[in-house]
């Protein structure tokens, strides 16, 4: 296998995970009464307070520094997990027995849907996407169903989730009004309706210079008006032109001319008809021009009233556009929604609303606007304008579960969600995550009700929800009989089933589902942490670490970061557990620990005193060696411990990005990016940062433009480096080759440091090799080993095994496995360079270390068909699919199906695969040649 250009520049293997949930509980109370059987945690715990009272005065430093008391009050205040007393996390997105069946079905639905429902089924495509670990699948099914968006209504939501996607209002300076440059998510370009796909990546016309009114003031001029008629109004008098008038409307037109007493009257008495003599006036020029834009924005909507009054359209219309321009900000929104909501109009409305949702997450609190949207009355008010939605409510919805999943309005949110749910994946969805918040609130009575809902409506994951809210009452056979009748009425059973099951039942049988459940899905947390808590429980707290190691290895997230802190203080590895606090802390900086009663930063200051102290050149020592030795874990915390004395450093930030993309954490490191844009002390250096954040979310075009724009400013190593990678994404041709080169040559050539060079030496080195140059790409990749850029042994074992020198290439990745701490990937490659049988062990520690990468079972399973065992084969890739959908796996097993006469399964892959790239040719030919007609 060839790797893809610039696969080692840096991650983009994103996902949305690393969320702070509580997954533990705590024994608050170590001297209350225990569970059942915990007589031995009790000695644990006693031998632990008395080991660490012996031990109070610690110190690990080689250098000067204050010995510091330990107590058990301060490092573990609230005592030890206790593993009965762990539970799950409840996934409040929809999960499936058979994902792969549910993906073929949605692009089905897709690609038979009319112009006007394409909308529709990508949003239902976003909702499978939202439970997978990719975080772009999500954003490229939004912005499918913003371009396929018809109504106002829905463009306006679907542009400002996109937005939200990005948490632009995280970025110092910036508006909530402003625009991208593209239709796609322009605020402007959202109020007009009709369906127009082809055009939402085109630019936008918000930098048009509008023209002024001197046009309209013109053709107001009244000089040359042959009047007929007169409104009186109070002393006023108002002449129009009766056909002018009467063209407005149906009732003037009736008023004017339809054998009504005014047909004959000359002046006719309007006074009590609710309008002002300027308003009056403002109608008869509109009557004549066509135009409102030269009225003072009170005449506009007196004029407004006027004409839902008297039933004029294109009047309301014209008042209704030109009024829903106006709106730009947060006051103008709330003082003119209730206008719009009182004279339906809306465009107007739209305009508020739009406002209101790009102002998000902030507005979620602000008790005006959760009124309009939560209220009984304002819902049935915006429904009545049309602007009350399913996807109004799942967007808001979602932002309130980030926010806080136990408040109010999460769950008056979820309330109107469910009251828009018509088509059965929004009511599986809407009663599935209200169950969830219903059971974060202890409403465990409704929850099972809601979760019951979800089953009833088919979803088959919140049989989950019921049984956990069963036991939650005290029912736990009724809990564990749900469970295993699942099991056992379901042909192909799922890891999170063995999970569930395993709370309701104990000894050895509780074990052995856990053990299953991580067989079945090794990416599940909770069997793990059950596993070093139980190891932790019987004093085993160097397995216990291990235990956690081999999920840290490939998936990060906080819990098992806190956790595996808590058994390192056990153990007195301090800077073990500091180490993973303070990377706890990149991914959720206001992460409170245990049982969510001590903020992560206070046990980082508890923990400092009793390690090695170094100042800000140390820790760029210990920063190249972590990043050398590829332990990301710890190069995190080392950046945050600098981050703590210079908390500006937009460099470090960068940095920090970067690692964190690296470990599959993008939510994180997307804020780390915002924050190095927001701390830049120069416009250049702003303007690559946001080229990295427009990249990391789709959009290229505009990152290569600030990449230039910041190049044009002042050269940079980071501008280069941007638009060389930028350029690079895609299949480049000798000339683009060769620019990419010049790029990244002129960045070498700009101030960096070895950490940055190393990879610009690497990737050039890529370039190289794609270009046929060997001996150029050796250079590159030598030079950058000379700097410590470890990855660079892959790049060389490449070049080996094109000049047919196998051995070196394999003695290459050897040299990479024994420095780098996190080697699966060095394992995978290296299967290339040797034989059959050293390849099958070495991939099969790569699947050991990190069972998400999927080159392994492809090549196991393409064994397996040469031997011809296509059974075996099927069930290798089978394996991984169960708990990983990915479009490589998903395309071979189309392909042996198809080669084994199994259209129908060959077809379903395809769709599969198909559904998380549209655009996939290969899969897109299997699957035309697999559904012609067979002779």
């Amino acid at each position: 296998m060839q790797p893809n250009l610039f696969t080692t520049m840096r991650s983009l293997k994103l996902i949305e995970g690393c969320k702070a949930t509580q997954v533990y509980a705590l024994n608050n109370n170590p001297s209350s009464s225990p569970p059942p059987s915990t007589g031995l945690r009790e000695k644990v715990l006693q031998h632990l307070q008395d080991h660490l009272r012996v031990n109070s005065i610690r110190s690990k430093s080689s250098r000067t520094h204050q010995n510091a008391a330990v107590s058990l009050d301060s490092l573990l205040p609230h005592g030890l997990p206790v593993s009965d007393l762990l539970e799950p996390h409840i996934d409040p997105s929809l999960k499936f027995v058979d994902s792969i069946e549910k993906l073929a079905g949605v692009h089905r639905r897709i690609e038979n849907s009319s112009q006007l429902e394409k909308s529709e089924a990508f949003l239902e495509q976003c909702a499978i996407f939202r439970g997978l670990t990719d975080p772009k699948l999500f954003r490229r099914s939004l912005r499918s169903a913003r371009q396929h968006a018809v109504n106002v209504h829905a463009k306006v939501v679907l542009s400002s989730w996109l937005r939200y996607e990005r948490r632009e209002d995280e970025l110092i300076g910036t508006t909530s009004m402003d625009c991208c440059g593209r239709n796609l998510e322009c605020p402007n370009a959202s109020l007009v309706s009709g369906y127009h796909p082809e055009s939402v990546y085109d630019r936008c016309l918000c930098s048009r210079v509008e023209t002024n009114g001197g046009d309209c003031v013109s053709e107001c001029s009244t000089s040359e008006v042959d009047y007929d008629i007169s409104f009186c109004i109070g002393d006023e008098e108002v002449r129009c032109v009766r056909y002018k008038i009467a063209s407005l409307s149906r009732p003037f037109k009736a008023m004017l001319y339809g054998g009504f007493r005014e047909m004959r009257l000359s002046a006719i008495n309007f006074t009590n008809n609710g309008v002002s003599a300027e308003g009056m006036r403002a109608a008869e020029a509109f009557s004549r021009v066509g135009k409102v834009e030269m009225f003072p924005i009170n005449i506009v909507l007196e004029l407004l009233t006027l004409a839902n009054r008297f039933c004029c359209d294109e009047l309301k219309a014209a008042c209704d556009s030109y009024l829903s321009r106006l709106v730009k900000d947060l006051d103008g929104a709330l003082s003119l929604i209730e206008y719009g909501l009182e004279e339906a109009a809306y465009l107007l409305v739209a305009a508020c609303v739009q406002v209101f949702l790009r102002e998000l997450p902030s507005l979620m609190r602000n008790p005006n606007v959760v009124k309009i949207f939560c209220s009984v009355e304002g819902r049935e008010r915006l429904g009545l304008v049309g602007h009350g939605s399913f996807v109004l409510y799942l967007f808001l919805s979602q932002i309130a579960m980030e926010d806080d999943m136990k408040s109010n309005t999460t769950v008056m949110l979820l309330e109107c969600l469910v009251e828009y749910a018509v088509e059965a994946w929004q009511k599986q969805l809407a009663c599935h995550q209200l169950g969830a918040v219903m059971l974060e609130r202890k409403e465990y009575k409704d929850a099972e009700r809601w979760f019951s809902s979800a089953v009833e409506a088919g979803h088959v994951y919140s049989l989950v929800g019921v049984a956990r809210s069963k036991f939650k009452r005290g029912h736990r056979y009724s809990a564990y009989k749900i469970m295993n009748s699942l099991i056992s009425d379901c042909s192909a059973a799922t890891g999170w089933m063995h999970q569930e099951r395993s709370l309701y039942c104990s000894g050895k049988e509780k074990l052995l589902d856990l053990d299953m459940a991580t067989d079945l899905d090794p990416t599940l947390t909770f069997p793990y942490k059950f596993r070093a808590v139980s190891l932790a429980e019987e004093s085993q707290f160097g397995a216990a670490v291990a235990e956690l190691n081999k999920i840290m290895g490939f998936k990060v997230s906080p819990d098992c970061l806190e956790m595996r802190a808590w058994i390192s203080i056990a153990m007195e590895d301090y800077e073990g557990a500091l180490k993973d606090i303070r990377a706890l802390l990149t991914l959720e900086p206001n992460f409170l620990m245990f049982n969510k009663k001590i903020h992560g930063d206070h046990m980082v200051e508890l923990l400092r005193p009793l390690v090695q102290q170094w100042n800000q050149a140390d820790c760029w020592m210990q920063l190249y060696d972590r990043w050398s030795s590829v332990d990301d874990i710890g190069s995190l915390a080392v950046v945050h411990h600098m981050l703590a004395n210079d908390p500006g450093k937009s460099l470090l930030r960068f940095r920090q990005s970067l690692l964190l993309l690296r470990l599959n954490c993008q939510k994180a490191a997307m804020r780390s990016l915002r924050l190095a844009r927001n701390h830049s002390k120069s416009e250049h250096e702003r303007l690559v940062y946001e080229g990295w954040i427009l990249y990391d979310t789709g959009h290229r075009e505009e990152a290569l433009a600030k990449a230039e724009e910041s190049i044009s400013i002042q050269r940079s190593f980071e501008a280069y480096f941007l638009k060389a990678y930028a350029l690079a994404d895609s299949a480049l041709d000798p000339e683009s080759s060769k620019y990419v080169i010049q790029l990244l040559e002129e960045a070498l050539r700009c101030p960096s440091d070895g950490l940055r060079k190393g990879q610009a030496l690497n990737n050039l080195g890529s370039v190289y090799v794609d270009c046929d140059k060997l001996d150029l790409a050796a250079d590159c990749y030598t030079n950058a080993l000379n700097i410590k850029h470890t990855r660079a042994h892959q790049g060389l074992a490449r070049v080996y095994h094109l000049k047919h020198q196998r051995k070196w290439a394999y003695d290459e990745m050897t040299k990479l496995i024994e420095k780098a701490r996190n080697n699966a990937s060095a394992f995978e490659k290296r299967s290339e360079y040797c034989d059959r049988e050293m390849a099958q062990s070495d991939l099969g520690m790569a699947t050991l270390l990190d069972p998400l990468r999927t080159y392994p079972y492809r090549y196991r399973a393409a064994v397996l068909m040469d031997d011809h065992k296509e059974t075996e084969a099927i069930e290798e890739l089978s394996r991984a699919l169960a708990f990983k959908p990915d479009l490589q796996l998903l395309h071979l097993r189309a392909a042996f199906c198809d080669s084994m006469g199994k259209s129908a399964e060959a077809i379903r892959d395809c769709e599969a695969a198909l559904s998380l790239d549209p655009n996939h040719t290969d899969t897109i030919d299997l699957y035309n040649k697999t559904r012609e007609p067979q002779p």
